[in-house]
């Protein structure tokens, strides 16, 4: 059994290292190519297409619902106002990310440790992705001004206001910076509930190469999200919105929660 799952993680993080090159590859190509084609299109298009790849290769099944129930192409980015869109999820694996990135046309904040990582660090920096220091304020003022930049430009962003990731399926106290973020750039906020199907999948007290090794070693993992209706501020402020939005992904999460079940 323990030389199965070596082997299984050997093959899988083998073939994420594949995937992220071809993919990076073609992309870089695309983008020599793509005329007057903007480069967010682009980005849009490959980043979705590398994040399916490599979930199929992790033996993760994504079932993804909107409000009616659809399961309908990607979200896209811009909302009605010509303004990105942010996506607000809660965080509770590795494995959210590239979970979202199949669902939603976003840009990701990542922990400004992996901008360093080869192969994944530069890849992440050439698509868009965010880096912030959750320790040091001042990247986090700098982050929230590039969030600013994005949104203007009609791209979207996708954020985890809970901070870090947590066990089971309590969603747990928002931060602000992203209902600041949406009051000052008149951004529609689109809630996201995720419910994994194996507790292994959670991201614990631990390294983040224990938690991909675990996660890697799974024979496979059912994952269920429901996406839910775009809100907007209006005259709410940033408190009364972080708790309206948390309640959302809590109603959301049950609900991805009860499809598992079924």
């Amino acid at each position: 059994m323990h030389l199965l799952k070596s082997l299984r993680l050997a093959y899988r993080l083998l073939a994420l290292v594949l995937v992220t090159c071809i993919c990076w590859a073609l992309f870089e190509i695309a983008l020599l190519l793509r005329g007057k084609t903007k480069r967010s299109v682009v980005v849009n298009r490959w980043v979705p297409r590398w994040a399916r790849c490599g979930l199929w290769f992790y033996g993760v099944k994504v079932s993804a619902q909107r409000p009616d129930g659809s399961v309908g192409p990607i979200y896209p980015a811009t909302g009605a106002n010509g303004v990105g869109r942010i996506f607000v999820m809660n965080h509770r694996s590795g494995l959210d990310i590239p979970i979202l990135l199949t669902i939603a046309e976003a840009h990701v904040i990542s922990r400004h440790d992996l901008a360093n990582w080869p192969l994944l660090g530069r890849t992440s920096k050439r698509v868009g992705t965010l880096f912030v220091d959750r320790e040091s304020r001042r990247s986090g003022a700098s982050v929230l001004r590039e969030v600013a930049r994005v949104l203007a430009a009609g791209e979207g962003v996708a954020m985890f206001p809970e901070g870090t990731a947590y066990e089971g399926d309590e969603v747990r106290e928002f931060h602000a910076g992203a209902f600041n973020a949406a009051l000052r750039s008149e951004a529609e906020l689109v809630p996201l509930g995720i419910a994994y199907g194996n507790e292994d999948a959670y991201y614990r007290k631990e390294s983040f190469m224990s938690h991909t090794k675990r996660v890697a070693m799974l024979p496979s993992l059912e994952v269920a999200v429901e996406v839910g209706e775009p809100v907007t501020c209006g005259d709410r402020s940033p408190v009364e919105m972080k708790e309206l939005v948390r309640k959302q992904v809590q109603a959301l999460v049950n609900r991805a929660r009860t499809r598992l079940e079924a």
